[in-house]
């Protein structure tokens, strides 16, 4: 189960990718698509690399259960996240496509 602080960092990735600020190269109407879908990736990919990094120190005993814990819930709930918008733009796509021309 994630924690709030984990819902809390996941929100807060949402607003940044609703509303960016300084993400990818600005247009006049803001950050491009893929740009956006650019830094959502890195961000999911980063907090996987410390899910690993904290799992890795916690074989070495440089670390302790609740830092892995913590880690892999965040990665979880940045994972789902993803998932979750991936399958909103595509239900979108593919509502686009039935519309009649």
């Amino acid at each position: 189960m994630a924690s709030p602080i984990s819902a809390a960092n996941a929100y807060a990735s949402l607003a940044r990718l609703a509303n960016p600020a300084g993400a990818g190269k600005p247009t006049d109407n803001g950050p491009s698509f893929g740009a956006l879908v650019k830094d959502a990736m890195s961000s999911v990919l980063d907090a996987g690399r410390k899910s690993d990094a904290q799992t890795v120190a916690m074989a070495n005993g440089k670390s302790n259960i609740m830092d892995v814990v913590t880690a892999v819930a965040e990665t979880d709930v940045a994972v789902s996240t993803l998932v979750s918008v991936r399958d909103r733009v595509i239900q979108s796509y593919e509502e686009i496509l039935r519309m009649p021309i």
